[in-house]
């Protein structure tokens, strides 16, 4: 059995995605390791998998807190503090993973596309990586906007261009972090590179999102494996949380770990709900205190609490409104649940453009107003034809394998060293 590090960004919906994988491959004998900074091991709830702190030096106990914040609102000058917490990100690691995968006698990598480190050092050190993307896959070619750009699909030469462009400018905002790769690369005697998607697994990459939820892309490499969300089911015969007695229709409002803490965005979809007599389900993931509760109650939220189990909240509910993250996207999609997405960061504006795209959802701007979200909440409860665009993709969703399809992949790559072509589909 082999003993394989996982490499990933400090970042909830990343571990936990992650640690799904791990417990699966826990479950087959294997060794599992996180490395990352000292905070991140609260992230971890399975105490079997081991954690090894790094960067003491420059990311001491306690500093998560104040990037996650920034990460949280990422928007104007702060966009390129936050571009350089991610550069210091890779530094540390590209600095420090050398010496500890050496003294911990890893087998195998399981690096985040997020977190370039984890590709260049298991590159450097000749061990065999699988990439794995938690998020929007980060892997381009032409006619695709980059995750992070809010476009829609279009194959006419006006949005090739506007395509072109935009990848253009991320690249020169985020030159920054390039540099650190192409820096690293260098030191490490590899091929130059500059970006995330130049430091991806020759072997095997696994994504979450299935291609029946993408753009229609031409040009994944042979080894891109569409595995539908990492996660372990819960066990059988656990009876599902208690839910309240709710006045129907019921529209369920969560923003995820990040961006929970948006009153005022939850201000405005209670008095939508209200006006139109809908029952509003609010989760902010500890984001909001007493008094801000007390006030969503008072303008007309039914039920507002901290954490809620999701997929039941998805069950219940006839609308799904979402800062539009992969996973969130990915359940309300299993659940047959149509999403008002107000994408906020990161890749969200691409997993926005997509539920729009597809027609199995509505995108708005988070700054919308009342009567904006009255409209849109209307349309996604009066329109049967979200929920019908949906069937196809759950039925790919179903197929795709999640945690144990991702394991044999793993398994494969690392044990045995092999590049893991596709399947037919």
């Amino acid at each position: 059995m082999g003993h394989f590090a996982v490499v990933a960004p400090p970042l909830y919906s990343h571990f936990h995605a992650l640690q799904a994988l791990a417990q699966t491959l826990l479950a087959r004998g294997h060794r599992i390791t996180f490395i990352q900074q000292a905070d991140a091991r609260t992230l971890l709830s399975d105490e079997r998998i081991s954690f090894v702190a790094v960067g003491e030096q420059t990311h001491p106990v306690g500093s998560l807190s104040a990037g996650l914040q920034r990460l949280a609102a990422p928007g104007g000058l702060s966009l390129f503090r936050v571009i350089r917490d991610l550069a210091a990100a890779t530094d540390m690691l590209c600095r420090e993973l050398p010496a500890v995968l050496k003294n911990l006698n890893i087998d195998g990598v399981i690096a985040d596309q997020m977190e370039a480190a984890g590709g260049l050092v298991a590159e450097a050190l000749g061990l065999p990586f699988v990439s794995v993307a938690c998020a929007l896959p980060v892997n381009r070619e032409p006619g695709i906007p980059l995750a992070v750009m809010a476009f829609r699909y279009s194959e006419d030469a006006k949005a090739l261009k506007r395509f072109r462009a935009s990848s253009d400018m991320y690249d020169r905002i985020m030159r920054h972090h390039g540099n650190v790769i192409a820096r690293h690369a260098r030191a490490f005697g590899l091929p130059e590179r500059h970006g995330l998607h130049q430091c991806l697994s020759p072997l095997a990459q696994i994504s979450q999102l299935v291609p029946a939820f993408d753009f229609p892309r031409q040009q994944l490499p042979a080894c891109f494996h569409a595995v539908g969300q990492l996660r372990v089911d819960s066990a059988p015969g656990m009876l599902p949380a208690p839910w309240p007695t709710l006045r129907q229709p019921v529209v369920y409002a969560s923003l995820g770990t990040l961006q929970g803490r948006r009153f005022r965005l939850f201000m405005r979809l209670a008095r939508a709900c209200r006006n139109q007599r809908l029952s509003l389900v609010i989760a902010h993931c500890g984001g909001l205190n007493a008094r801000q509760v007390h006030q969503l109650e008072l303008a007309g939220a039914a039920w507002v609490t901290d954490f809620v189990d999701q997929r039941a909240a998805l069950q219940h509910a006839q609308v799904f409104v979402t800062h539009a993250g992969l996973n969130s996207a990915l359940e309300a999609l299993e659940c047959g649940t149509p999403m008002l997405a107000l994408p906020i960061a990161f890749d969200q504006p691409g997993v926005a453009a997509r539920i729009e795209w597809h027609g199995i959802g509505r995108r708005a701007s988070r700054f919308s107003r009342v009567a904006v979200l009255e409209k849109y909440l209307q349309q996604l409860l009066t329109d049967p034809h979200y929920r019908l665009r949906m069937s196809a993709m759950q039925a790919q969703l179903k197929r795709a394998g999640g945690c144990a399809r991702a394991a044999d992949i793993v398994e494969q790559a690392l044990c045995r060293q092999q590049i893991v072509l596709a399947e037919a589909t």
